[in-house]
């Protein structure tokens, strides 16, 4: 946390003009400086701008800056970005609260509070959650839309934010399962449907092909959140299966997936084309934006290593059929080797108890203390059925 206190310049422009999208310019340096935990707190306070239903305004885009003309006056709101705030206000309220700013981490609490009301007010349509609202009210991602009726992200970070309502959130990941994963093509589309003829007009995600890129293909960023959603709803089956559609490697298992494929199998792929006769071809590859989620996906979401400061955490989520694996994890100049077991796990994997044993100490608190003191240290971590 250290890196909080650094000193740091601004970069100096105009602002964007008023119904403007863009402009091209070279911005300076402030002469004004200030640690890095001001800068957090004054893009944190610059992003608690809402609108008439107290979600966070989209501008000319969020995530999906493909979306660029859903808030461009000024009005639009995104469901997404209200549950994507509600994860920061709560990371950042506990790094506000550890630098003794109590004023902002109760700032952050009260918002976050005030915003998960509001997503449930206004983001929930029925069976899933809503993407945003348009800068005249309508709705985006609705059952009532005859475009881009379910969009996955903003079911999969209710999941991983913790602030959608826990029935609601399995109903929306269950929408996604049912629409937008397509087995027959390995593969997990971002929205459906495509963007194409309705009269609404959401940017220039409508400058794609029904089906290619974020306009209905597989954006690797959604795909990997889906997964990631599904493996912290303890359903490790589909959070299993759906890495194995994202893994790059098999899409190349045979001479045909190959054509099919078209890209590199060993890197992660922006996306993947959903629509006929390119159905399954990948598309921008070496992403590396996809490879770090992809990487998090992995060792997080599903082998469950977490680092906390000088502690381990292990939650995996794992299926039915690994009977164990190992990790040897490096701490500075020692070394952790790390053996983790199941017993007695159904076929769809989730477990009841795990206990964790480091040098034959039981542990409790189920944590794996971290000490740099050149020694080879041995963990157990044994998962047994529910």
């Amino acid at each position: 946390t250290g890196v909080l206190d650094e000193q740091v310049h601004f970069l100096e422009g105009r602002p964007v003009n008023p119904g403007d999208d863009s402009y091209y310019d070279l911005p300076g340096r402030s002469t004004e400086a200030a640690s890095l935990y001001e800068h957090c707190v004054r893009a944190i306070g610059h992003g608690l701008r809402f609108g008439e239903h107290g979600l966070p305004l989209i501008g000319s885009g969020d995530w999906n800056d493909g979306m660029n003309l859903v808030g461009i006056g000024g009005k639009g709101e995104s469901v997404w970005l209200g549950f994507f705030l509600c994860e920061v206000l709560g990371q950042f309220s506990a790094l506000a609260r550890a630098k003794g700013d109590l004023a902002f981490a109760e700032r952050c609490t009260a918002e976050g509070a005030r915003l998960r009301q509001n997503l449930e007010r206004h983001g929930w349509d029925g069976e899933w959650y809503r993407r945003g609202y348009f800068d005249d009210g309508t709705p985006l991602g609705s059952a009532s839309n005859a475009e881009c009726q379910l969009d996955s992200i903003s079911q999969s970070w209710s999941v991983l934010s913790g602030a959608g309502d826990a029935l609601r959130s399995r109903m929306a990941m269950r929408a996604v399962d049912e629409r937008l994963v397509r087995r027959e093509h390995a593969l997990i589309q971002l929205l459906d449907p495509p963007f194409d003829r309705s009269t609404l007009d959401p940017g220039y995600i409508r400058g794609y092909v029904p089906g290619v890129r974020e306009n209905g293909g597989q954006y690797t960023h959604g795909a990997i959140w889906a997964a990631m959603a599904f493996a912290a709803l303890g359903d490790a089956r589909r959070a299993w299966e759906l890495t194995a559609m994202i893994n790059p490697v098999n899409h190349a298992t045979s001479a045909q997936a190959v054509a099919t494929y078209k890209v590199e199998p060993y890197v992660m792929a922006a996306d993947v084309y959903a629509l006929a006769p390119h159905t399954g071809r990948g598309g921008w590859s070496w992403y590396s934006g996809s490879a770090g989620w992809m990487y998090r996906l992995i060792v997080e979401s599903l082998l469950g290593l977490g680092l906390e400061g000088d502690r381990l955490n292990l939650a995996p989520c794992l299926p039915a059929n690994w009977p164990s694996f190992k990790i040897h994890y490096r701490y500075r100049e020692t070394v952790y080797h790390i053996a983790v077991s199941q017993e007695g796990i159904g076929e769809h994997g989730g477990h009841g108890s795990m206990s964790v044993t480091v040098d034959g100490e039981e542990r409790n608190d189920r944590k794996i203390p971290l000490v740099d003191d050149h020694r080879e240290h041995l963990v157990e971590v044994v998962l047994r059925a529910e």
